[in-house]
C-alpha cells in the first residue's frame, strides 16, 4: 500500500483524484491518504527560500516505521531543492520507501499560465516518476516514458503519465513480488 502524505495545505479532492490515478497506473497497488504533516523548520534554507528534499525524505522515513503502508509519497506546494541543483520537482529513495514531490514548479501559475487540469497532469506524472524510483527504476531514455528525467517543465509536459513497455515490465514484476 502507498500512503500519500499531504505536507501543508493541499486540496483533499485533488489528493483523492491523485490516489485514484496512482491506483490506475500502478495496477495492483492500493493507496491511502495519510494525515496532513507540517514541514520541519530544519529543512528550510532561508538563503534559497526552498526546502531541502533529502532532509524531508529523512523525516518522513521515521513516519513509515509506524504506518501500515509500504511506501509514502509526500506532496507539498513548497519549492524543493538538493544542493547540486537549483530546484527539484521531486526526489525519492531508489530503491526505497519514501518519495516527495513539489507542486510549486508544476503549477502553471508559476509560468504565468492558469490551468488546473495541467497542474493535475503534471502532479500525476511526477508522483508516478518518484514512486518508480522507490521501486528501483532508474531514469529511462524514452522521452515519452514517465521515468524520463525532467530537466524542465517541458520535459514533464511531453512525457506520458505511464511507463514505457520496458519500465512497466520491471515495475510490475516488483509490485507482484511484494
Amino acid at each position: 500500500m502507498i500512503g500519500v502524505l499531504p505536507i501543508g495545505e493541499i486540496d483533499t479532492e485533488f489528493l483523492s483524484r491523485l490516489l485514484e490515478k496512482l491506483e490506475e497506473i500502478l495496477g495492483g497497488c492500493r493507496t491511502k491518504l495519510e494525515e496532513p504533516w507540517d514541514l520541519q523548520a530544519d529543512s528550510y534554507d532561508p538563503a534559497r527560500k526552498q526546502y531541502h528534499s533529502t532532509q524531508i525524505i529523512r523525516s518522513i522515513s521515521k513516519l513509515i516505521r509506524n504506518s501500515e503502508v509500504d511506501k509514502i509519497l509526500g506532496v507539498t506546494r513548497e519549492d524543493l531543492y538538493v544542493p547540486s541543483l537549483n530546484f527539484v520537482f521531486g526526489e525519492a529513495e531508489c530503491p526505497g520507501n519514501v518519495a516527495v514531490i513539489s507542486m510549486f514548479r508544476l503549477d502553471p501559475n508559476f509560468y504565468g499560465q492558469g490551468d488546473s487540469l495541467l497542474l493535475f497532469q503534471r502532479t500525476v506524472k511526477e508522483a508516478v516518476h518518484e514512486l518508480g524510483h522507490t521501486f528501483g527504476l532508474a531514469h529511462c531514455n524514452d522521452p515519452n516514458c514517465v521515468m524520463f528525467f525532467s530537466n524542465r517543465i517541458y520535459d514533464t509536459d511531453r512525457k506520458h503519465e505511464t511507463f514505457c513497455d520496458r519500465c512497466s515490465q520491471l515495475v510490475m514484476k516488483i509490485i507482484e513480488g511484494e
